[in-house]
């Protein structure tokens, strides 16, 4: 038996759609523990983009592969039956038990997104996907959320419906929200219910039934860590736990459970919507990687923020996250750069004087006193994408990857060279 969390070890959209899809060769349950609708896998089969947003990439393995959306997840019920809908028309997901919905995850209603939305056109905006994850899981925090189970009893929706707009009614007010009756959300919500129902399950006792018999469950992450609530560049994060104790939390697993944790790195770094990035590059060396890597948000075609690989804010993932393995993306992406820099360190400003430190601040005030601090590698232009073992990379490129391994101390468990599901070099199975 082996359980395997899949953790974003940067600012997400760091290709955990395709690696989790090639995990999930030997998984048997592929468990989703954290976040909603504002993650977005693309992942490349057979020359096909397919884009998940909810369910598990590892649904595109097919029949006996069996997904699971934790209690820790937020759900837009109306976007989940789409993306079922969706995976269905292609053949995908034809047996309904291999998908398993937590009772107790909890609910994105219609507020919650206009909220979002209110928020993202004022003050303070951050950056968010404006799919209500952020408000759902105030709601949640508050003991006012609604949860999968509860769209299944009137009796039950009602009095949490009044609950929720009874407190959000001046705040949507001064908003200039107009929602729709209570009576039409009400008899909404409980439709969505009905068509959801035969999905629904408690998932955090399948999960450990499933692991008494010895069976192989892959947990997958969404985002990335230092987009973490509690450890990330805050207020600059998502409102979920994105690092390897979120698995546990968002499940109901022990720690003891999990096996090794993987935690998925590009081989430079991006960056979606606000926040403090020091390694952005905001010339054109940074349009010309967005550009090579499709850099374009999955979930809303936003361009991302393209810079020099961090090793400094690694450590962090590494630490937070007890990384046991690194799976390297996009090596491809860097082709044909004559020198490639990496941030080792930074250099703070502090009232005594410049410090050197070897991780990323988190502090914002400490990042905007913070210079990388860099070291510079060859570059390659041979083309790797039909490369399958490590020692057929072009010298540089094998530099490249063992110097990363060095700095980090942990090994690279996984290489990709190409968006496709072959495009890959698998140093170490976990699962194995």
């Amino acid at each position: 038996m082996a359980n395997v969390v899949i953790v974003g070890a940067q600012w997400g959209d760091e290709g955990k759609g395709k690696v989790v899809d090639l995990y999930t060769e030997f998984a048997d349950l592929v468990v989703r523990f954290g976040g909603g609708a504002n993650a977005g896998h693309t992942l490349v089969v057979d020359g096909e983009k397919i884009v998940t947003h909810l369910i598990p990439s590892g649904v595109l393995r097919g029949r006996g592969k069996r997904c699971l959306l934790g209690d820790g997840m937020v759900i837009d019920p109306a976007t989940l039956l789409d993306e079922i809908a969706q995976l269905k028309a292609r053949g995908l997901l034809a047996d309904d038990r291999d998908l398993v919905v937590s009772t107790q995850a909890h609910v994105i209603l219609p507020w919650h997104k206009e909220i979002d939305r209110a928020r993202e056109a004022g003050k303070g905006a951050i950056g968010t996907t404006k799919r209500g994850i952020g408000p759902a899981y105030e709601a949640k925090m508050a003991r006012r959320g609604v949860r999968m189970a509860d769209l299944l009893d009137a009796a039950r929706l009602r009095p949490l419906l009044e609950l929720n707009l009874d407190e959000l009614g001046p705040y949507l007010t001064a908003k200039g929200i107009t929602l729709a009756p209570i009576d039409q959300i009400l008899d909404e919500s409980l439709a969505l219910g009905e068509r959801l129902k035969r999905y629904f399950g408690e998932t955090s006792r399948l999960v450990h039934d499933e692991m008494k018999r010895g069976r192989h469950v892959l947990f997958e992450g969404a985002q990335g860590a230092l987009l973490d609530v509690d450890r990330g560049t805050y207020p600059y994060v998502t409102s979920s736990s994105t690092i390897a104790g979120g698995a546990c939390t968002g499940v109901g697993v022990g720690p003891t459970t999990i096996s090794q944790v993987v935690g998925i790195a590009k081989a430079y770094t991006t960056r979606v919507g606000g926040g403090p990035f020091p390694t952005e590059l905001t010339d054109e060396l940074g349009d010309a990687l967005r550009e090579a890597g499709g850099e374009y948000g999955a979930t809303t075609g936003r361009p991302r923020r393209c810079g020099w690989l961090d090793i400094a804010a690694l450590r962090l993932a590494v630490r937070w996250n007890g990384l046991s393995g690194i799976a390297l993306t996009k090596l491809d992406v860097l082709r044909g750069m004559k020198r490639i820099k990496v941030c080792v360190g930074y250099a703070v400003d502090g009232p005594n004087g410049r410090e050197e430190r070897d991780e990323l601040p988190c502090d914002p005030i400490e990042i905007a006193r913070a210079t990388p601090i860099y070291e510079e590698l060859d570059g390659w232009d041979a083309d790797t994408r039909d490369v399958r073992e490590v020692d057929a990379l072009p010298a540089a490129a094998q530099k490249y990857v063992r110097r990363i391994e060095a700095l980090l101390g942990v090994d690279v468990a996984l290489i990709s060279v190409g968006p496709g599901r072959a495009e890959t070099i698998m140093l170490r199975n976990p699962f194995r």
